[in-house]
């Protein structure tokens, strides 16, 4: 375990209190729990970007190699 130090907006923690009194749940484990929702969200985010660009790469290669066999084909 790693030792943090966090500031809040006062009503990001006010929201976070009402919800942890309601769940029971520790502020602690709480917040682990959204840290690693949140990273698995940012990982899907970072790999859409990727094969979005890796997508357009493929996208102008593969044209390039129809109009070279258009071509072979005149």
């Amino acid at each position: 375990m790693k030792n943090l130090s966090l500031k809040l907006t006062e009503s990001v923690f006010e929201e976070t209190e009402e919800v942890l009194a309601k769940i029971r749940k520790p502020r602690n484990r709480y917040i682990n729990d959204a840290l690693s929702f949140y990273n698995k969200y940012q990982k899907k985010v970072m790999l859409k970007k990727r094969l979005q660009l890796e997508s357009k790469l493929v996208a102008r290669s593969s044209k390039e190699i129809l109009e070279e066999l258009e071509a072979l084909e005149d």
